[in-house]
């Protein structure tokens, strides 16, 4: 378990044993409040009954549970959790809410002696929100889920996920300045507005190389050819995860 103090908040990292190519470290669970009283878990993760009582211990009383989006990494224990819990469980879809209303872009939430405020920041999926904390340290900070990861970038889950949402939802990261984030894959980062701008940056040269494929072997180019140019050295590992933002991609450039 990792721990940050706020120190009008205190977030508590815990890390899910489910590493892979896809979750990298594996999920990151937040326990956040103020370390006295009741805690808002972000994201539970792989129903995996270790890694919950592990959150539970650093919790406490469990008030909210939250959904940055649908995956299975992020949601699997839902059920298991409230049970375990009690607590209410709230997403932007219904069907990953439990005992409460789906959440609002925008809105605010006070739990755990702190504030929370909800930001859609769709891409990755078409329901991913990030749960802003205006009150942490210096400079808030900014729970992103999979739209921002530590280390490595998000893929785009073609055809739920949208490149124009995800440059939309960077310019929101953006305008939060030197927020620091927490991913729900990889370790903390210090500035939303510098990772923002770095991914922006590479996502538009991913576009370039792809508009340059097409240019050359003709607008009819598919997944697999440009997947065989612009990813060439990537893992096979990966490649399945790189054919949805390809055709993430070429949606967004032929409209």
């Amino acid at each position: 378990m990792t721990t940050f103090d706020g120190p009008k908040n205190l977030v508590q990292c815990i890390l899910a044993p489910n590493p892979n190519h896809m979750t990298l470290q594996g999920t990151n669970s937040y326990v956040i409040g103020t370390g006295h009283g009741g805690s808002v878990v972000v994201d539970p993760g792989p129903d995996i009954p270790e890694h919950l009582e592990a959150i539970l211990a650093a919790a406490g009383e469990v008030e909210l549970v939250l959904f940055t989006h649908w995956h299975s990494d992020h949601t699997e224990s839902i059920d298991r959790f409230l049970a375990m819990t009690g607590a209410p469980a709230r997403a932007l879809r219904d069907d990953f809410t439990r005992n409460a209303e789906p959440l609002r872009d925008g809105e605010q939430i006070e739990a755990a002696g702190t504030t929370l405020h909800i930001l859609a920041t769709p891409g990755h999926t078409s329901d991913s929100v990030s749960i802003v904390l205006p009150e942490f340290g210096e400079h808030g900070a900014i729970l992103t889920g999979d739209t921002i990861l530590g280390g490595s970038t998000t893929m785009i889950d073609h055809p739920d996920g949208s490149i124009a949402d995800f440059l939309d939802s960077l310019d929101k990261i953006e305008a939060l300045g030197d927020a620091k984030i927490f991913p729900a894959h990889g370790p903390a980062i210090d500035s939303a507005a510098q990772e923002a701008q770095k991914i922006r940056v590479h996502r538009q040269q991913r576009l370039a190389q792809i508009s340059t494929v097409l240019a050359e072997n003709g607008e009819s180019a598919d997944v697999d050819e440009i997947l065989a140019i612009v990813y060439a050295d990537a893992p096979e590992r990966v490649k399945a995860a790189a054919r949805q933002s390809i055709a993430a991609q070429l949606r967004y450039l032929q409209g």
